[in-house]
């Protein structure tokens, strides 16, 4: 079965006793897939492809306060603060390093280290034309280079962390943190032409300075794009330590008060520096690439103990069908106008249904979606990235 996420693309964990490393990763093997990796991917896509337009169409039938409050934790923040849709990028680079290693570790009975670096550079190469062809489309106008688009980002963390897959724990640790005290450090002590050092301000920074000096565009909202895909790479760095630890032999409940004070203290951490380093993320500040990773993995650990530990797994089918092919229904949303199709037929019935329409439509769009990946979850048909 060929396999497909926007992040890595195969999660499995080891059925056979004895710890495993980075560094041990050779061996004839049993592999028992890590289900709710599959899951929180899914349930993560969920609100960008349809589970948001779900939430707005009740709004619309019945406004409330509660309704108010979920669909503003479903939008970015303007600037400075952090809201749930804010940690939907970061949860993706978070699951790209966790299924990085459980990869490795199954491919490493069969193939040498330098065929799966050929494999990793190929899906390098596949994210990155598939993130330039979103964001062409979106934007009007063909652009190779784009690392708004979560593709990009992604693709060059991805690399980034394999080659320190071989490395022990606390190497990749130690890459980690550098990343973030040394961006943080860039920010807070490098001036630009009208730019001051530590500046913060949404239309003065060194982020859209070097966005200038590059690629010679500001983007809309003045999201930053090329130095701020420097800290991503410690987000995708946490997640294959996380990946390591649960391949490990240590029991579910040791795993699960890893991660649990691994999320807390970066949590806890990012709003601590917030005053001086302002969480903000379309600079993605240290502060912000913190606070995000924690929630991240928090979030992470719920699915993990319901899913892994707990075995509940029916309820979470239909996050799985989309977990798997996650690249699939994130592109489609460029290609195909799903929404716009449904509501050709919808608009019909408007007369009828009234302010029952537009949750209606959105959730028949998000079913035809659903359908679709279905399809192509029983055929085995996913993309590979």
């Amino acid at each position: 079965m060929s396999e497909a996420t926007v992040c890595s693309p195969t999660n499995h964990t080891q059925v056979e006793k004895g710890p495993a490393t980075s560094t041990q990763l050779t061996g004839q093997r049993e592999f028992k897939r890590l289900v709710s990796l599959d899951v929180f991917r899914g349930w993560t896509m969920f609100w960008i492809v349809g589970g948001t337009a779900i939430l707005e169409g009740l709004q619309h039938l019945s406004p409330n306060l509660v309704f108010n409050a979920i669909i503003y934790e479903l939008t970015h923040t303007e600037w400075h603060g952090l809201r749930f849709y804010d940690c939907i990028w970061p949860s993706f680079m978070l699951m790209t390093g966790m299924s990085l290693p459980i990869s490795y570790a199954k491919r490493s009975i069969r193939q040498s280290h330098s065929q799966i670096f050929r494999r990793v550079l190929q899906r390098f190469a596949i994210l990155f034309l598939l993130g330039s062809l979103r964001e062409s489309i979106n934007f009007h106008h063909p652009y190779l280079i784009e690392l708004s688009s979560a593709l990009q980002p992604i693709a060059v963390a991805y690399v980034a962390a394999f080659l320190l897959v071989r490395k022990s724990w606390k190497t990749q640790a130690a890459v980690g943190i550098a990343i973030l005290v040394g961006y943080a450090l860039l920010l807070a002590f490098v001036p630009a032409p009208g730019v001051p050092a530590g500046s913060y301000d949404r239309n003065r920074n060194l982020v859209l300075w070097s966005d200038l000096a590059t690629v010679g565009r500001v983007l809309p909202e003045h999201w930053g794009t090329v130095i701020c895909t420097i800290p991503t790479i410690a987000t995708t760095i946490l997640g294959m330590l996380l990946g390591e630890l649960l391949m490990g032999s240590r029991s579910s409940s040791y795993k699960m008060k890893v991660v649990a004070a691994t999320g807390a203290a970066a949590v806890i951490l990012g709003f601590a520096l917030d005053p001086v380093i302002p969480i903000v993320m379309k600079m993605w500040t240290t502060s912000y690439g913190l606070a995000s990773a924690g929630w991240a993995c928090l979030m992470f650990l719920f699915f993990y103990w319901i899913v892994d530990v707990r075995g509940l797994r029916r309820w979470a089918f239909p996050f799985v069908v989309i977990g798997m092919n996650a690249v699939a229904i994130y592109m489609s949303q460029s290609i195909v106008p799903w929404a716009g199709i449904v509501g050709i037929f919808a608009s019909s019935l408007q007369s009828t249904l009234g302010s029952l329409t537009p949750l209606l439509q959105a959730i028949v769009t998000l079913l035809v979606e659903w359908l679709v990946l279905y399809w192509m979850y029983r055929r085995k048909l996913f993309l590979t990235a």
